[in-house]
């Protein structure tokens, strides 16, 4: 048996899969004050007569860190950054940050030493300033971590009750601004990701169940909850990469659609190419800030099934934002839902309050309830059509999108949509009429996103560089550096390092049993030439276990 929870923006949906098919479904109205309680109220209702000893595994999606963020209730943190020369800081829209002197060069050299009674300023400023997190990073220093370490130290001593975070132990790929971003909202989150994570395994244990608890990630797999502490960004969006992971799980493999979410709150869009989810290749972003965190290509609309519909000087408009559920179902206000109903779309709801619904519509725009109801749900048609639009200008960005094109030697248009979530079923299909293309609404639609994280596997990457003249490696995603001695290693001895590296990470994050399905995305070397010898080389290789589903899960 496995379990999948999925916490929405409305709803909070969980589903019982066993034997390779989904056997119980349950849902309940989501708390954004209190994630824990949904999830845990839905978990009660999905296992109330079920064996909770044959539980295998349960799999979490969930709001928090997007929620955290996005409501500004993250822990105040100040960002300490080592940028050395030719690097504006302001440039990156990071905030306010303290610039410490001191450099290191792409190879990892140190080019510039630090200045410690600067670090030592530093540190009596910020906990002058009252804070208890710091996030130190330096450019380049994922290749030499000596000045993040040396100032980590120095401030440890100076703030000892402060919680600092190194940038190379968060990300070891290149781009600082990005690795910056993602450091400093990895100690923003962690404590209280920390607090989440502890108070589900105390709830399930209470339960009585003991099997594995897993996280999904922002780009569709999924991590032990235990292990997901240390980088609980990589949660982030994960929402969306369960409506990914669903469409993958309920559909046949290899085909290529565009995925259309529409739950109560906004309608999340995404495009999987061949049986491929594509991912961003910039990173998740996070409002104005791009991170390193690994994640689909995903754009989330504020329009759903419960938009506020409202009328002002005679004009329409539904969203972007929500006031509660949908007057047919106890709201207060008219919503796409009420609309659905009163055109005989969905059986959702008390169609009488959903006829109040829109005669309060058409009241104001002059016309007939009916007549108001096609208006708004041809409001929000309108509007997902056009954002799928756009975003098929947003994919032709992508190098990904590119590859498949060439490739497959044919533009991508859209040729089918599949729709999940709640809104799915009465709106896909007319999203699909206006774009000219087949509309697939698949069984469990509406708890797509709860099966998705129920049946994803793991997944893991691992970038490593090589660089032979100074006889080291450094493993990007753990900030690792260890030795090399053959100064004409070539690819294929780099790409059986890079092999057993992943699995080593693979087995101290716990997900080791799926090392073996890790496969070479990338791979580079570059020789280094000084007069007419060859003094070292330079390999980049990049191994990833890539997203997709547990063996045991058949196609419903």
């Amino acid at each position: 048996m496995l379990i999948g929870i999925d916490v929405g923006g409305t709803t909070t949906d969980a589903v019982l899969v066993d034997g390779g098919s989904v056997t119980k479904t349950a849902y309940v109205p989501t708390d954004h004050d209190d994630l824990l309680k949904c999830l845990l109220g839905a978990l009660d209702e999905l296992v109330k007569g079920v064996d909770t000893s044959k539980i295998e595994r349960v799999v979490l999606s969930t709001t928090l860190i997007t929620n955290m963020i996005a409501e500004g209730k993250t822990d105040a943190v100040a960002l300490v950054l080592i940028p050395g020369p030719g690097t504006n800081p302001k440039d990156y829209s990071l905030g306010e940050a303290i610039i410490l002197d001191g450099a290191i060069d792409f190879r990892g050299k140190e080019i510039e030493r630090l200045n410690e009674s600067q670090i030592k300023d530093a540190a009596s400023k910020i906990s002058g300033q009252g804070f208890s997190r710091v996030a130190v990073v330096g450019k380049f220093c994922q290749r030499n971590h000596a000045h993040e370490l040396k100032v980590g130290e120095i401030m440890a001593k100076a703030m000892p009750v402060a919680e600092i975070e190194l940038g190379h132990r968060v990300s070891g790929q290149l781009n600082f601004p990005r690795r910056a971003a993602t450091t400093m909202l990895t100690v923003a989150t962690k404590d209280k990701y920390r607090e989440f994570a502890e108070a589900v395994a105390r709830a399930l244990k209470h339960r009585k169940i003991s099997s594995p608890v897993y996280i999904l990630k922002a780009d569709g797999g999924t991590l032990p909850l235990d292990k997901s502490v240390q980088m609980p960004v990589e949660t982030i969006f994960s929402g969306p990469a369960a409506s990914i992971m669903g469409v993958l799980a309920l559909t046949p493999p290899g085909q290529t659609s565009v995925v259309v979410d529409i739950g109560g709150t906004t309608t999340d869009l995404a495009l999987i190419l061949s049986g491929k989810p594509l991912l961003s290749s910039k990173g998740a972003k996070v409002g104005s800030l791009l991170t390193q965190v690994r994640a689909f290509a995903v754009k989330s609309v504020a329009i759903g099934g419960d938009s506020v519909v409202h009328v002002a000087g005679g004009c329409l408009a539904v969203g972007p934002h929500r006031n509660g559920p949908p007057l047919c179902m106890g709201g207060t206000g008219p919503t796409p839902t009420d609309a659905l109903r009163v055109l005989g779309l969905s059986s959702i709801g008390d169609g009488a309050k959903a006829e109040k619904a829109m005669q309060d519509v058409a009241d104001k725009l002059g016309c007939s309830s009916l007549e108001a109801a096609q208006s708004v749900v041809d409001a929000v048609v309108d509007r997902i059509v056009f954002e799928v639009n756009e975003m098929f200008q947003e994919w032709e960005q992508e190098p990904a999108y590119r590859i498949w094109e060439i490739v497959k030697k044919e533009r991508l248009l859209a040729q089918s949509v599949i729709g999940v979530g709640g809104g799915a079923p009465a709106l896909v299909p007319l999203v699909a009429a206006r774009l000219g293309v087949t509309a697939i609404v698949p069984e469990y639609a509406p708890v797509a996103n709860a099966i998705g994280a129920a049946v994803a596997r793991p997944t893991l990457t691992l970038n490593l560089h090589i660089d032979t003249e100074r006889n080291e490696y450094i493993v990007a995603e753990e900030g690792l550096i260890g030795k090399v001695t053959d100064k004409k290693m070539t690819t294929e001895y780099a790409e059986r390092l890079a092999k057993r590296l992943l699995a080593e990470r693979a087995e101290r994050l716990g997900i080791g049993e799926y090392a073996g399905e890790a496969e070479v995305t990338y791979s580079e070397v570059f020789n280094m030439i000084r007069g007419w010898t060859t003094v070292g080389r330079l390999l980049d290789i990049r191994m990833e276990i890539p997203a997709g589903l547990l063996p045991s899960w058949r196609c419903c």
